[in-house]
């Protein structure tokens, strides 16, 4: 039997089940259905399917594409394979040329900061690869993988954390491994150049993850999706994940505690942060997280706060291949939400972490600290005399 005869029987089949239940539950409604006064079922005037249209903002516009383009009912009816129908998507071309077809396809592009410019310039490429790689760190399973956000000059951050929340050990049967992430940071932006330092530091401690793409507030998205390309490919066996920034205070130890005590089922879908939800983008242009209206329009998905999220391996996995149906947005925590919805995760609120810091008092007493996950932000000088005091044996809260 043919490609195209077997899924017409396919979309038969699955036309009559869906015939099936239908009747099964309209016939359970019957009851229940608007009536006039005479007792006479009330008939819908309007359409039961709506062709949607088409959006204005660019991002929506071309998410509506991929969304059409993964629809697993219309790939049945269409026999051309997925992978031919992304080939001819322009949504979904690996290239890494300049695209300046976008200057037409967004409304009043001329007058975008250049950020803006430079992250759709470049929206469509992935294809970046790994200067520093640690292809052999999840050689021996991770119970739990650090994966650090920073910059090529933040030293000074990344050494704090190794002395402190983010050394590895390995506690019983937890083995905890660390990675930081990093960017380029071109000549052009008046850095030294720092690359035979980051070299050097890399060679000293095996933790450096860095590709060649440009380092920039707007590609902290790009950063996270070649994060999850190389976990699934080099670290697929760890067991939970912590990603953050390189300016919070994490309390290992009590993650590690926190992580023992989930169920498997629990532990499976797990993924917890600080939430914020009812969100959507900022129209102020002073602003940093600023989206005009002709690049994106609605509400915000559930997403957690980008300082510091908790979740499992196996979310990891189905974050990447969630990746590659979502356009990439400038806002990094708001694109981990939207793919998160494409799996059907919701982030769990989790009132250990706290992404937008503690009162004053708080911050003075060291047994706050003892309750707290993630706090930020937090200096270097700041994270060591946090960590110095909570590992005193005298410390009695």
């Amino acid at each position: 039997m043919s490609v195209g005869r077997r899924r017409l029987k396919l979309v038969g089949i699955l036309t009559m089940v869906n015939l099936f239940i239908y009747v099964i539950v309209e016939v359970s409604r019957s009851d229940s259905q608007d009536k006039n006064a005479d007792g006479q079922v009330l008939i819908p005037s309007g359409k039961f399917w709506k062709k949607r249209s088409v959006s204005k903002a660019y991002w929506n516009r071309e998410q509506q594409k991929l969304d059409r383009l993964y629809n697993p009912i219309l790939n049945l009816l269409n026999t051309s394979s997925v992978e031919e129908m992304v080939a001819s998507n322009t949504s979904m071309s690996d290239s890494c040329d300049m695209d300046t077809s976008i200057q037409a396809e967004v409304k009043d592009f001329a007058q975008l900061p250049d950020r803006f410019k430079d992250f759709f310039y470049y929206i469509k490429c992935r294809n970046y690869s790994l200067l520093l790689d640690q292809p052999n760190k999840c050689a021996d399973k991770p119970f739990l993988l650090l994966a650090i956000k920073s910059l090529i000059p933040q030293f000074d951050r990344r050494q704090a954390i190794r002395e402190s929340w983010g050394k590895e050990l390995k506690i019983n049967n937890m083995t905890v491994v660390r990675v930081f992430l990093l960017g380029e940071t071109p000549p052009e932006e008046n850095y030294p150049d720092l690359s035979g330092m980051v070299k050097y530091e890399n060679e000293m401690y095996k933790d450096i993850l860095l590709w060649n793409y440009k380092d920039s507030f707007f590609n902290l998205t790009l950063k996270d999706v070649l994060f999850l390309r190389w976990a699934s490919h080099s670290c697929s066996n760890a067991q939970f994940i912590f990603k953050g920034d390189d300016d919070v205070f994490v309390n290992t130890p009590l993650i590690l505690d926190y992580l023992k005590t989930l169920s498997p089922e629990k532990a499976k879908d797990l993924f917890i942060g600080d939430v914020i939800r009812d969100a959507g983008p900022h129209r102020e242009k002073t602003l940093k997280y600023y989206i005009p209206e002709s690049i994106y329009t609605g509400s915000y998905p559930l997403y957690a706060g980008g300082g510091g999220f908790l979740y499992s391996g196996s979310i990891a996995q189905r974050l990447y291949k969630a990746s590659s149906k979502v356009l990439l947005y400038p806002i990094d925590d708001v694109y981990t939400g939207m793919c998160l919805e494409k799996i059907g995760i919701a982030p769990e609120k989790h009132k250990g972490f706290k992404t937008f810091d503690i009162d004053e008092k708080q911050k003075k007493s060291i047994c706050s600290y003892t309750n707290i996950m993630l706090v930020h932000p937090r200096k270097p000088q700041e994270i060591n005399k946090i960590w110095s005091m909570l590992q005193d044996s005298q410390l009695n809260c």
